[in-house]
């Protein structure tokens, strides 16, 4: 069987969540995803600690900028954002123009947008890349709930009790 690697464009919800738990490392160790963050996104990212990760992160070769270069998707985004922000927009733009994953926590108005555009199997959630990393054997089903926990302080509650209820439903 082939390794594949999954290339992802990264909203700065996902990028926030992954510096609450640390899960660079995690994600690193992985090698299944490549992960773009789109210049718009990377602005987003104010605080100096978190900041700081994503830019160690960049570092190790974990996360790759990206920037909207062609006419289409630089239309696209244009009519984006007369609806979403900066940062939903560019990704939602270079993960539909390039045929990309998109990995993002938004819900509401970006979601349905997102559903329409790249559909749901090329939208994860910050609970699909700690499902991958059980899967991959990287960090218990108790780790995993710990990082729900965390994650659950910082205000991103995720609708399952614990991770062997997610996992074993995806």
């Amino acid at each position: 069987m082939q390794n594949t690697t999954t290339v992802v464009v990264t909203d700065a919800n996902i990028l926030v969540n992954f510096c609450h738990i640390d899960y660079f490392k995690h994600l690193g160790s992985l090698g299944k995803y490549r992960l773009l963050v789109p210049d718009e996104v990377y602005v987003e990212i104010t605080s100096k600690t978190q900041k700081t990760k994503v830019d160690d992160a960049f570092e190790a070769g974990i996360l790759e900028g990206i920037s909207i270069r062609q006419i289409d998707t630089l239309r696209l985004f244009s009519q984006l954002r007369d609806i979403m922000g900066k940062g939903e927009s560019a990704c939602l733009a270079l993960a539909y123009s390039s045929g990309h994953h998109l990995a993002s926590d938004e819900k509401r108005l970006f979601r349905r947008k997102a559903l329409e555009l790249v559909g749901q199997e090329r939208i994860l959630r910050t609970e699909d890349f700690i499902a991958a990393g059980i899967r991959a054997g990287t960090f218990s089903i108790a780790e995993a709930d710990f990082f729900k926990q965390v994650l659950a302080k910082n205000k991103y509650a995720m609708k399952f009790s614990s991770f062997s209820e997610f996992v074993s439903t995806v």
